[in-house]
């Protein structure tokens, strides 16, 4: 493992952060939502293909991150418990890692210690061979090992739950107010000003967001009293009376209306957001009605909700007089909800739903993103480039189609993965340099015997798998992947598969919840026990290495 690797390492750290910065995996997750149904065993199916395919290309501890809050939205509104779904979306994550060289650490450093070897490296794809076939035993071995698992009390939460946009969109009665409008090339708004227009003295209509096609992406721009309209621009309007005078203002303006999948902006909410504001004593509103505090101009958000004591206040609320303690349901973007959250004199931000906690900082620049991954695969696919080098151009591009910043691409980078293979990489030389590498492969080979290469396999593949219980898989990578080469020296068959058994090896961390940060993350949402990841880790492992044992040698033959 050389310089260049862990730099690689680092790049991909970067790369993946792009990913979730711009909303690629969170889209995914919002996918396994729309599409996998309320069944328990669909549910598992989707979710572990979707996190093994985005784990492929970015840290497994990042995917869990990511998807642990949409396994938990979809156990509560599919009446499900977590712990039938976590444990599937660990697995998942750690065999997201036998999928590509770049899925995981171990694969790199195994990969590094054969060109340090003076062998050729393994291919992009050189591992997917195997992590699809253990991917697909994995998902079985799930639907049915899950009764394991039985059913389990959800562990006590600290914290009240947030409030969802749905329970919002009840208690103010928003539904049926969306309207989307697409402006026409021949209607009347093309080349208007917004304060020209005054569609919310004439017509009762807020103006949330106007979206408007930029080359390879689209972007959700705030609706300010001097924005221009232009054709093809889509018109985001709250409209109270929607109903009664939707279809005249649409044939009277030359407006063309779009179809809505969700309820009032609830398929937006990565542009689009609410909050609960509370008018505190020191707040200026007070005595005031929202169209003399010129509350949007102020706050570049829209009012769409009062509640007082009593409740929801129904119809016009323009010109109602706010008072001490009126909570004001704000609608708009979210980074204008944010800026709420630093002064306290004003507003109070009372409550922020709970799709906000998904909310990425950059979701108009996911086809960028999309396209430089693809670039990157393409140029480590075919090798015109060193890998290194195509790792290092992907984070660069992700930076100037700005996609990641550099605060959050230094952030991104796990140094603690980073320190740690450094810091393991003098005690392996150390052992190469004086003799330890060998002892160790003579010890294995003398327990094996004269027994056939596979057994070796075997043996080595237990091996990793039982250091990994207690290290590291990346620090099991780094002692075991020089012993896997000198046994296949020793014995005088090809390095490839031995290294390869290592690397997958590394990956099957099942056993044990410390066995890789992944299982930690989902201990106690899945409210598991050390037992829960021996009942089904143990037996997963076996089909691990039975699958490895058998498939490996056909790929890479001895």
């Amino acid at each position: 493992m050389d310089t260049p690797n862990i730099v690689l390492i680092a790049a991909l750290f970067v790369i993946g952060e792009g990913l979730v910065r711009t909303g690629v995996a969170q889209r995914l997750g919002d996918l396994l939502v729309r599409h996998a149904g309320p069944g328990e065993a669909r549910l598992i199916v989707f979710l572990m293909i979707i996190v093994a395919a985005v784990g492929s290309f970015m840290s497994s501890t990042g995917v869990v991150a990511i998807f642990i809050p949409v396994v938990l939205r979809i156990a509560r509104n599919s009446k499900i418990d977590p712990g039938r779904l976590m444990m599937p979306l660990s697995v998942a994550a750690l065999i997201s890692g036998m999928m590509t060289l770049v899925a995981t650490a171990p694969n790199l450093i195994v990969h590094g210690e054969l060109v340090r070897a003076g062998h050729e490296g393994f291919g992009f794809f050189a591992f997917t061979p195997f992590g699809i076939p253990i991917l697909i035993l994995a998902i079985g071995y799930m639907l049915v090992a899950r009764r394991l698992l039985g059913q389990r009390q959800p562990p006590p939460s600290l914290t009240p739950p947030q409030p969802r946009l749905a329970e919002w969109i009840k208690e103010y009665s928003l539904a049926g107010r969306e309207l989307r409008l697409r402006v026409t090339p021949h209607s009347k708004l093309v080349g208007k000003r917004l304060d020209e227009l005054d569609l919310r003295a004439s017509a009762g209509i807020n103006i949330i967001g106007i979206e408007r096609s930029q080359r390879l992406s689209k972007r959700m721009m705030r609706p300010r009293f001097d924005s221009v309209l232009q054709a093809n621009d889509v018109l985001f309007l709250d409209f109270r009376n929607r109903q009664r005078e939707g279809g005249d203002l649409q044939a009277r303006l030359g407006l063309e209306e779009l179809p809505i999948s969700g309820d009032y902006f609830t398929d937006r909410t990565q542009e689009i957001g609410m909050a609960e504001l509370l008018v505190p004593a020191t707040s200026r509103l007070i005595g005031k009605t929202l169209v003399e505090a010129r509350f949007r101009t102020e706050h570049d958000l829209a009012v769409i909700g009062l509640k007082r004591r009593q409740g929801a206040v129904q119809g016009s609320i323009a010109d109602e007089t706010l008072h001490l303690g009126d909570t004001l349901l704000v609608v708009g973007a979210w980074r204008a909800i944010r800026r709420l959250q630093s002064d306290h004199r004003e507003l109070i931000v009372l409550s922020m739903p709970a799709e906000f906690e998904d909310v990425v900082p950059a979701p108009s620049r996911a086809p960028f993103a999309l396209a430089i991954l693809a670039l990157v695969v393409m140029m480590m696919a075919t090798g015109i480039v060193p890998n290194v080098l195509a790792a290092i151009i992907g984070g660069l591009l992700l930076g100037l189609c700005r996609c990641i910043d550099m605060t959050d691409a230094y952030r991104s980078i796990h140094w603690q993965t980073l320190i740690l293979i450094v810091g393991m990489l003098p005690f392996s030389i150390a052992l190469q340099n004086t003799g330890g590498v060998d002892l160790a492969a003579d010890l294995l080979l003398a327990l094996v015997g004269e027994a056939s290469p596979r057994v070796v396999l075997a043996s080595i593949f237990l091996l990793t798998a039982l250091l990994g219980m207690f290290i590291s898989n990346t620090a099991t990578a780094v002692l075991m992947a020089p012993i896997a080469l000198a046994i296949a020296a020793s014995i005088g068959l090809s390095p490839y598969p031995f290294a390869m058994i290592v690397a997958l090896a590394a990956s099957t961390a099942f056993m044990t919840p410390v066995s890789s940060p992944v299982n930690t993350l989902v201990v106690i949402p899945g409210n598991y026990r050390f037992g829960d990841f021996v009942k089904i880790g143990v037996p997963l492992s076996i089909v691990s290495m039975a699958t490895s044992v058998l498939l490996v040698p056909l790929v890479f033959p001895f």
